[in-house]
């Protein structure tokens, strides 16, 4: 599992990655007419950013709009991650706040979903009883009867793993927006059972979305205005559809060739991928399109062997470093990114010192980086004292930032010079007078606003500036 939002630590790494806030308030403009309103918080991964929306969707349906406020809110939800205990830690805090409101206003109901409500409903419903409704994230077609029930004065209880539920035939309410970029689910739960990884507890097992749907769906999203669009998943690579007519299977490759069809002007990320299962024929169909983005995210979690097997990575570090020379070999220009843990059980130093001495290696553009943080249920919580020092997990965490701001740097200092194409994503956070997009590298450019463009443009921009986390540059006829 990848992408998370939630940080243990330090204040620099927000330098070095670029992802939505933790705890993010997923909204759109609130619509009149409705006589009900709910507020929603997400934290974690993406896929529970994309799960709200989903949420957003069925509310939607049941006559519920959407509010920033939530001191007007009839329906306060909060969407969980339970892969670190800061991010727990965070929910039960912001929970306490939406308790208070509730004792103000009378009628509100709170919830909590995702992998939180999974692994804590117990705890949740019974010992802190601060919530109505605890919704696992297979059970989000069951939020109306979830609320009726709520509102009666019973306990809202759905936490059940399915097997089958994609949400396929859910048009996500597309929430907080910039009206260029989106993601795309095409499949939930995870088949891996990495030891430090809570995520195929809370999430389930996999199961592919239908391949229709998801053209569908970014067919719409183009209509729509939209340029860019993410498939989503715990891990992508492992995509397998079967067409229950025709028989015929369709795997990531083909998924990503259907998808970039579409429209050449409609770009494709993906993510995340196991390094176990990115596949040659992924590669050569990035290669072949460009509109299929040149990034791939390819958690390494460790570069000591020892460590990988005790994580059940299943790959070592040999493994990895040729799976690195493949993507560089098939797409030369390929930026890589990355997850680390510092710390995880057992780490000796040398073994830590690997680590660093793979990201030298691999190059990564940026990484998300965290120390361990033991999950209760997982295989390493069972098998494996967490036995590092947490002062000892700090350094070695302090040490891994330190050496990505140092490659994220001098990997983009090499851009100067360079004309990449951008796609124009809206106004720059510090000055109106400058405009925000990225690269085929997913590297963020900022350049300066030219008359008669706008976000969804495309242009091309030569840099002339770099530092650890952004490119600079000047639009180029």
């Amino acid at each position: 599992m990848s992408l998370y939002n939630d940080n243990p630590t330090l204040d620099n790494l927000a330098k070095t990655i670029d992802q939505s806030k933790q705890g993010e308030v997923l909204v759109m403009d609130k619509k009149s007419g409705y006589e009900k309103h709910f507020y929603i918080e997400s934290y974690g991964c993406q896929m529970n950013f994309s799960d709200s929306e989903i949420v957003a969707s069925i509310l939607a349906k049941e006559g519920y709009g959407s509010t920033r406020n939530m001191e007007e809110a009839d329906l306060i939800l909060i969407n969980t991650c339970s892969i670190r205990e800061k991010a727990e830690l965070t929910v039960r805090k912001r929970l306490r706040v939406f308790d208070k409101i509730k004792q103000n206003r009378k009628g509100t109901l709170v919830g909590v979903l995702g992998c939180m409500a999974e692994r804590l409903k117990a705890k949740l419903l019974e010992e802190e009883k601060l919530v109505d409704l605890v919704v696992g994230p297979d059970a989000y077609r069951d939020l109306p009867n979830l609320i009726n029930a709520a509102d009666d004065g019973e306990k809202g209880v759905n936490v059940f793993l399915s097997r089958e539920e994609t949400y396929a035939d859910i048009s996500p309410l597309r929430l907080g927006t910039n009206g260029i970029t989106a993601f795309i689910s095409i499949m939930r739960g995870c088949d891996n059972m990495c030891s430090f990884c809570v995520v195929p507890f809370t999430r389930g097992r996999e199961r592919s979305r239908n391949a229709f749907t998801i053209v569908s769906e970014a067919r719409d999203l183009f209509e729509k205005g939209y340029r860019e669009v993410t498939l989503l998943g715990q891990n992508v690579d492992s995509y397998k559809w079967e067409n229950p007519e025709t028989k015929e299977k369709v795997n990531f490759a083909q998924l990503m060739e259907m998808v970039a069809h579409v429209d050449p002007l409609l770009r494709i990320r993906f993510s995340t991928s196991h390094p176990k299962d990115i596949t040659s024929d992924v590669l050569y169909t990035m290669k072949k399109y460009d509109n299929i983005c040149n990034y791939i995210h390819l958690p390494v979690q460790s570069g000591n062997s020892r460590i990988l097997k005790l994580m059940n990575r299943t790959y070592d570090r040999e493994w990895y470093m040729k799976k690195i020379d493949e993507i560089y070999s098939i797409i030369p220009d390929c930026a890589i990114s990355s997850d680390m843990i510092a710390g995880f059980c057992t780490e000796t130093e040398e073994e830590h010192q690997d680590t660093l001495s793979i990201m030298k290696y691999a190059k990564y553009s940026m990484s998300y980086m965290f120390y361990y943080s033991e999950r209760e249920g997982t295989l390493a919580h069972r098998k494996y004292e967490d036995d590092i020092p947490l002062e000892v997990k700090k350094k070695r965490l302090s040490e891994i930032i330190e050496l990505q701001n140092q490659i994220s740097k001098e990997v983009n200092t090499k851009d100067i010079g360079k004309t990449f194409k951008v796609l124009i994503e809206g106004t720059s956070k510090r000055s109106d007078q400058d405009f925000k997009g990225r690269n085929s590298q997913n590297k963020m450019v900022i350049f300066p606003v030219k008359e008669g463009l706008k976000a969804g443009d495309y242009v091309l921009v030569n840099i002339t500036e770099a530092n650890s986390a952004t490119l600079k540059g000047n639009i180029v006829e």
